[in-house]
């Protein structure tokens, strides 16, 4: 979960779950939505996968990215636990 936590760290990573939560989206799209080199945003990509908070599908000459729904599950949930109360955990 510390991969997640680093990947989430970075405000043009967190642009890109926010659009990908949308649809599947290349890369090439995804890229033209930022003011950065493309080299720059590969690293953003690839950062986001090995936090498994994407999945990469070769199409033709394009990647396409969509969101993994169950690690945004799973990250949801853990912050929704960290954020209850001692109380309402304890009526749980």
């Amino acid at each position: 979960m510390s991969d997640v936590f680093s990947a989430l760290a970075h405000p043009v990573r967190r642009d890109v779950l926010r659009l990908l939560r949308d649809g599947p989206m290349t890369a090439g799209d995804l890229a033209e939505q930022f003011d950065v080199a493309k080299p720059t945003m590969s690293r953003h990509f690839a950062t986001l996968k090995e936090a498994d908070l994407i999945q990469a599908e070769k199409v033709g000459n394009s990647i396409r990215y969509r969101l993994n729904a169950s690690v945004a599950e799973e990250l949801l949930s853990l912050m929704m636990s960290l954020l209850q109360s001692p109380d309402t955990k304890k009526e749980l």
